[in-house]
C-alpha cells in the first residue's frame, strides 16, 4: 500500500492424484502468536492459531495453569483466533493452542503478561500549618510493574536532610518554618508512564487573637460539679497559657488542672470556685486575654421519687416526682416509658402532668390498662444538672388468652382438648372455661366438660354432651380473681363420629290431600341432630285396629311429607302412623303412634234452607243449614257465600268464606237500594260442594246525608240542654228514626252515646271538664252524617249558652273547611 508495487511469492506445485485419496497427517501447526505478550490493563489482546492437517484438526484453547478461560473471552474463525477484553491482572497466564485429529496433535505456548501505568490511590492536598509545627504527606499509587516515588519542591527535586525525611511515598517536615513555605508535587513512575500530585504548603506566623474565640461570658455549675472553661485564641506557633482569678493567678492542685489546649478544668466545685476568670495567650509575636465569669448554682436534689407500684386493671394512680433546686433556674420535667418519652398531647386519655409546682412534676395514670406497665422514668433538667429516677408498674389484670387450643382425641359425643396457659398479667389464673361452636348454634356456647371445673393449673379436659357427626371447633378461657381474659384462638374444626339417630320427628300428623290418599306429614329433625351421614325417614302406617304395618323408606333429610295412594283406599278413614329415623350407623327408634285420617271426598249436597235479609244500606245477613251428608265419607269444614250486584255478572262474584259449623254470615260494604244475588255451598279438604239455589235480597236505602243543623247548647244547674234543627231525609234516602247524640271528655278517648227521637236532648254532667259533642241521625239504612264536633268548654258560672255552625248553614265557610263555633256566656238576671 506504500510502494505500490507487488511482490510475487515462491510457486507451490499441486500434484493431481488419480486414485482420488489423499494422505493423513498430523496437525501442523503454521502460524502461532508469540511467547510472551505483554498487555496493558484493560486492553483487548488477541491470540492466533492456524493448522494444516488430514483431516481438518480442531483447535482448542485452554490454560497451562489448569485455570478456566475467562468468562468475556470470545473465539472467531473455528476457534483460531482467542479475544480476551478489558484484560486484568487475572488473565495473565500461560496459555496453549492445541491443534488435534485422528492422527495426532500439536500444540503451541504462550505467555500473557500484565503490565499497568501508575494510578493514584492517595494524593495530597494543600495543607496550612503553623509555625514550628509539623507536617506530614503521604501519596500512595498502584502500577505494573510497582511504581518509585520521587518529590519536588517548586519544581526542583526535594531530598532527605535536617528537617526533611522522604521515604517512598511519605513527606514529613519537622519544626516548620517561613522558608519551608511552597509548591510540593510527588512523582509515582514505572517503565509505562509517570503521574504528578501537587499540594501547597502555607506557614502561618500570628500573634494571640481573641476576636472570634472569646472566653464564654458566664459558665454555669452546680455545686459539686465539674466545669471547663475553653480557652482557644488565634496564634501561631501556640502559645503559652496562664489563667488568673480576678487579680490573682491561678495555680494547679487536686481540683484544677490545664489541659495543652489551655482550657482550665475544675471538679468538685464549691461556691468559692464562683468568680471571674481571665485566660492570658503569649507567644513570639504577642501577648492577649479574655474574661469570662463562673456562676456556681445549687443542685437539683430528689425530694420525692417515685416508686415501684402494683396495680389492677382499670385503676388511677400518681407517679410522684417532686424536687429542691435553685430556684433562679428554669426546670424542665419529663416522663419517658419503656424508653420512649411520653407525649402528653397524643397520649392524653390516659396520662396526665399534675403537681401545679415548679418544684413538682408528678405523673397520673387513669384507667391503667395492661400495655401501660413497665419502666416509667422522670427526668428532671436545669441548665446547670440533670436528674433522673425510675419506678416500675406492675399491672395485674385477667388472664391473657390462652394458646394453641388442640383437639387430641374426638368420639360421638366427646372431644379431649389440651391448651397452653398464655400470659396471667400477674395474677394466677384460677379456672378455664370451654366453649364451642358448631354451624348450627348462635356464636359460642359454654359447653360440659370433666373435670365439671377446670382449675388454673389444668391443661387438658374432656368435653361430654356433643352431638354426633357435627362439625366442631373450641375455644378456651381463662379467669382470674380480677377477671375473665380474651378467648383463645379457635382450635381446628373436626367432626364427631357417627351414632345411632336418637331424635325422632315431631308433630306426626296429616290428613287431607286427594282422593284414595292417605297424607302423613311431620316436622323433619334438624341436621344437628341427625347423628350420622345417610340420614332418612322410615314412614309405617295401618289401618286403625290392624297389626300388621306397612312401610316406606324415604332417603332424604329434608323430607317431611308422605303420601300413599291406592284407589281401594276408603276415603275419611282412621289409619295408626308413626315415623322412625336412620343413618349409616343403623335404624333408630320411631315416634309415638298417631291416628290420621285418610282423604275425604268432597261434599255432594248443597245447603238447603238459605234465606236472606237487609241490615243496612251497607250490610246484609243470609243463613243457611247444614246439608245431611253421610259422615263416613267426609267432613264438612265450613261454607263459601257468593253474592253479586244485579247489574254485575255472576263470574265477577265476590267470596267470602266461614270456618266450623257456623251457618249464617254477615256481608258488609255494599251498595244501598240494590238488589244482590247469593248462593251457598260446603267445602271441606277435598274440595267443594254444589251451591245451593241463588236467593235475591235489595239492601235498604242510605241513611240521611244532611247532617243536624243550628245546634244551640244551654247549660244550667249541672245539665246541658242540647237543640238542633230536625233532618229531613231526601227521596232516595232512608227516614230517620232518631238521632244519637256521642260525647266524651275533652282529655279521653271513649264515646258514650244516647240515643232519642226527638231534637233536643238533656245531659246531666257535671262542668269540671271540657266536653266534645256531635249529634248523627239514624235510620234503617244505618247512621246519617255527623254534625261537626261541638266543644262545651269547663264552666264555673250558673248559667251559659252557646251555638254551633253546621254544614248545612254555614256553607260559605266550607271552600276554606273551618267551621267557626262561637261561645258565650253571661251571669243569671
Amino acid at each position: 500500500m506504500v510502494t505500490n508495487h507487488k511482490v510475487l511469492g515462491p510457486p507451490t506445485p499441486l500434484i493431481l492424484r488419480n486414485d482420488g485419496v489423499m494422505g493423513e497427517y498430523e496437525p501442523k501447526i503454521e502460524v502461532q502468536f508469540p511467547e510472551t505478550v505483554p498487555t496493558a490493563k484493560g486492553a483487548t489482546v488477541k491470540l492466533e492459531c492456524f493448522a494444516l492437517g488430514n483431516p481438518v484438526p480442531t483447535i482448542i484453547w485452554r490454560r497451562a495453569d489448569g485455570k478456566p478461560i475467562a468468562r468475556k473471552a470470545r473465539r472467531h474463525k473455528s476457534n483460531g483466533i482467542l479475544e480476551i477484553p478489558n484484560f486484568q491482572q487475572e488473565d495473565a497466564g500461560l496459555y496453549e493452542c492445541v491443534a488435534e485429529n485422528s492422527r495426532g496433535k500439536n500444540v503451541a505456548r504462550g505467555q500473557l503478561t500484565f503490565y499497568a501505568q501508575p494510578n493514584w490511590i492517595q494524593k495530597i492536598n494543600d495543607i496550612h500549618v503553623a509555625i514550628e509545627e509539623s507536617i506530614f504527606w503521604e501519596c500512595k499509587a498502584n502500577g505494573r510493574p510497582k511504581p518509585t516515588y520521587r518529590w519536588l519542591k517548586n519544581g526542583e527535586p526535594l531530598l532527605t536532610q535536617d528537617r526533611i525525611q522522604i521515604e517512598l511515598g511519605t513527606l514529613n517536615i519537622t519544626t516548620v518554618n517561613l522558608s519551608d513555605a511552597g509548591m510540593y508535587q510527588c512523582v509515582a513512575e514505572n517503565r509505562h508512564g509517570i503521574i504528578f500530585a501537587s499540594a501547597e504548603l502555607s506557614v502561618i506566623a500570628l500573634g494571640p487573637d481573641f476576636s472570634r474565640t472569646l472566653l464564654k461570658r458566664m459558665t454555669l455549675v452546680k455545686v459539686g460539679g465539674e466545669v471547663v472553661i475553653e480557652c482557644k485564641p488565634k496564634a501561631s506557633p501556640r502559645p503559652v497559657y496562664t489563667w488568673k482569678k480576678g487579680k490573682e493567678i491561678v495555680r494547679e492542685n487536686e481540683r484544677i488542672t490545664f489541659s495543652e489546649d489551655g482550657s482550665l478544668r475544675i471538679i468538685n466545685v464549691t461556691k468559692s470556685d464562683a468568680g471571674s476568670y481571665t485566660c492570658v495567650a503569649t507567644n513570639h509575636f504577642g501577648t492577649a486575654s479574655s474574661t469570662g465569669n463562673l456562676v456556681v448554682k445549687d443542685p437539683t436534689r430528689l425530694l420525692v421519687p417515685p416508686s415501684s407500684m402494683d396495680v389492677t386493671v382499670g385503676e388511677s394512680i400518681v407517679l410522684p416526682c417532686q424536687v429542691s433546686h435553685d430556684h433562679s433556674l428554669d426546670i424542665v420535667f419529663t416522663w419517658s416509658f419503656n424508653g420512649r418519652l411520653i407525649d402528653f398531647d397524643k397520649d392524653g386519655d390516659h396520662f396526665e402532668r399534675v403537681g401545679g409546682q415548679d418544684s413538682a412534676g408528678d405523673l397520673m395514670i387513669r384507667s391503667i390498662q395492661l400495655k401501660h406497665a413497665g419502666k416509667y422514668v422522670c427526668m428532671v433538667q436545669t441548665s446547670v444538672d440533670k436528674i433522673s429516677a425510675t419506678a416500675d408498674l406492675i399491672v395485674r389484670g385477667p388472664p391473657g388468652p390462652p394458646e394453641a387450643v388442640t383437639i387430641d382425641e374426638i368420639t360421638d359425643t366427646t372431644a379431649q382438648l389440651s391448651w397452653r396457659p398464655g400470659a396471667d398479667n400477674h395474677s394466677p389464673v384460677t379456672m378455664y372455661v370451654i366453649q364451642a361452636r358448631t354451624p348450627f348454634s348462635v356464636g359460642w356456647q359454654a359447653v360440659n366438660t370433666v373435670p365439671e371445673l377446670i382449675d388454673g393449673r389444668t391443661f387438658t379436659a374432656t368435653v361430654v354432651g356433643l352431638n354426633p357427626w357435627v362439625e366442631y371447633e373450641f375455644r378456651v378461657v381463662a379467669a382470674n380473681t380480677i377477671g375473665i381474659g380474651e378467648p383463645s384462638r379457635p382450635s381446628e374444626k373436626r367432626r364427631t363420629e357417627e351414632a345411632l339417630p336418637e331424635v325422632t320427628p315431631a308433630n306426626v300428623s296429616g290428613g287431607g290431600g286427594s282422593k284414595s290418599e292417605l297424607v302423613i306429614t311431620w316436622e323433619t329433625v334438624p341436621e344437628e341432630l341427625q347423628n350420622g351421614g345417610g340420614f332418612g325417614y322410615v314412614v309405617a302406617f295401618r289401618p286403625f285396629g290392624k297389626v300388621s304395618w306397612m312401610q316406606t323408606v324415604l332417603a332424604s333429610a329434608d323430607a317431611s311429607r308422605y303420601v300413599f295412594r291406592n284407589e281401594s283406599l276408603p276415603p275419611f278413614s282412621p289409619y295408626e302412623v308413626k315415623v322412625g329415623v336412620y343413618n349409616n350407623k343403623g335404624e333408630g327408634s320411631f315416634s309415638p303412634v298417631t291416628v290420621v285420617y285418610s282423604a275425604e271426598e268432597e261434599p255432594t249436597k248443597p245447603p238447603p234452607s238459605i234465606f236472606a235479609r237487609s241490615l243496612s244500606a251497607t250490610d246484609i245477613e243470609v243463613f243457611w243449614s247444614s246439608p245431611l251428608e253421610s259422615l263416613s265419607k267426609g267432613r264438612i269444614q265450613g261454607y263459601e257465600v257468593k253474592y253479586w250486584n244485579h247489574d254485575d255478572k255472576e263470574e265477577n262474584a265476590r267470596k267470602i268464606r266461614t270456618i266450623g259449623n257456623q251457618t249464617s254470615t254477615k256481608i258488609t260494604n255494599l251498595k244501598g237500594s240494590a238488589l244482590y244475588h247469593l248462593a251457598v255451598k260446603a267445602y271441606n279438604t277435598a274440595g267443594t260442594g254444589p251451591y245451593s239455589v241463588t236467593v235475591n235480597v235489595t239492601t235498604k236505602k242510605p241513611p240521611p246525608s244532611q247532617p243536624p243543623g243550628n245546634i244551640i247548647w244551654n247549660s244550667s244547674d249541672s245539665k246541658i240542654i242540647l237543640n238542633w234543627d230536625q233532618v229531613k231525609a231526601l227521596d232516595n234516602e232512608s227516614e230517620v228514626k232518631g238521632y244519637k247524640v256521642l260525647y266524651r271528655w275533652n282529655r279521653q278517648s271513649s264515646t258514650s252515646v244516647i240515643e232519642t227521637n226527638k231534637t233536643s236532648v238533656e245531659l246531666s254532667l257535671p262542668f269540671d271538664e271540657d266536653y266534645i259533642i256531635e249529634i248523627r241521625p239514624f235510620s234503617d239504612g244505618g247512621d246519617g252524617s255527623s254534625s261537626e264536633q261541638i266543644r262545651i268548654p269547663k264552666i264555673s258560672s250558673a248559667y251559659a249558652r252557646g251555638s254551633g255552625a253546621s254544614t248545612s248553614n254555614a256553607c260559605t265557610l266550607s271552600a276554606i273547611s273551618t267551621i267557626m263555633i262561637s261561645l258565650t256566656a253571661r251571669s243569671s238576671l
